[in-house]
C-alpha cells in the first residue's frame, strides 16, 4: 500500500535525496552502512574483466545495493535504460554488454550524480551512453522504447514506488525485462509518518 504523502512531504523527501547524493557524488566512502567503490562490486559479483575496462573514478563511486546483472543477460544491440544511474557504474557496464550497436540511458535524480556520472564517463571509450537528470517517477521516454529496465537501490528512495513500476514498465518494449537489486524492510515499520520522512533517505 502506497504511503499517501502531501506535496510538502514529497518536497522533503527529494530534497534529502538529493542533498545526500551530493556528498555521495564526491564520494560514497562511509555513507552507507553496505560497502561501496571496489569493495562493494567485488562484494556483489560483478564480471571483473568488464569492472577492468573502466575507469578507477567510475568504481570508486559505486555505492549500488545488488548486482542487478546476475538476474539476467543483456544482449548486443539491444536498448538499456538504468533508473537512479548514480555515478554511472551500471550504466557503464551495461554499456560493455549491449556493445557499439547497443544503446544505454542513465536517469538520475540528482544534478550532482549526473555530473559524475559524464565524468566517469569521459575516460571511457564509449559513445552508446547518455545521462539525464529526471525522476523514475515520470520517464520522458516512449512507450515500448527498452528491451531493459535496470535499477539499484532506488525503488526504495522513490516515494510512489506502484507508479514508478508502472513507468519502468510503460517503457519497455513487448518481452522487456526489468532487473531490480534494492533493500527490502527487515522488522517493523514505524506508524509515524513524519520519522519515516526524516529517515527516508538513510
Amino acid at each position: 500500500m502506497e504511503l499517501l504523502l502531501s506535496p510538502e512531504d514529497k518536497f522533503k523527501i527529494e530534497s534529502g535525496i538529493r542533498e545526500k547524493y551530493a556528498k555521495v557524488a564526491a564520494s560514497p566512502e562511509g555513507l552507507f552502512k553496505y560497502p561501496t567503490g571496489r569493495a562493494g562490486l567485488e562484494a556483489l559479483g560483478y564480471d571483473p574483466e568488464i569492472l577492468k575496462t573502466l575507469p578507477k573514478s567510475a568504481l570508486d563511486s559505486f555505492c549500488g545495493v545488488g548486482n542487478p546483472f546476475s538476474l539476467g543477460p543483456i544482449n548486443g544491440g539491444e536498448t538499456v535504460l538504468d533508473i537512479g544511474s548514480g555515478g554511472g557504474l551500471d550504466s557503464l557496464v551495461a554499456a560493455r554488454l549491449v556493445g557499439p550497436g547497443g544503446k544505454v540511458v542513465g536517469l538520475d535524480l540528482s544534478p550532482e550524480m549526473v555530473a559524475r556520472a559524464y565524468e566517469n564517463l569521459k575516460q571511457t571509450d564509449l559513445a552508446n551512453v547518455a545521462f539525464q537528470e529526471f525522476s523514475g517517477e515520470a520517464l520522458p521516454f516512449p512507450d515500448g522504447s527498452f528491451d531493459v529496465v535496470v535499477s539499484n537501490g532506488v525503488f526504495n528512495l522513490i516515494p510512489n514506488k506502484g507508479r514508478m513500476l508502472q513507468e519502468a514498465c510503460r517503457v519497455l518494449k513487448p518481452g522487456g525485462r526489468l532487473l531490480i537489486a534494492d533493500q527490502v524492510l527487515a522488522g517493523v515499520l514505524t506508524k509515524n509518518v513524519s520519522e519515516r520522512i526524516d529517515s527516508w533517505f538513510r
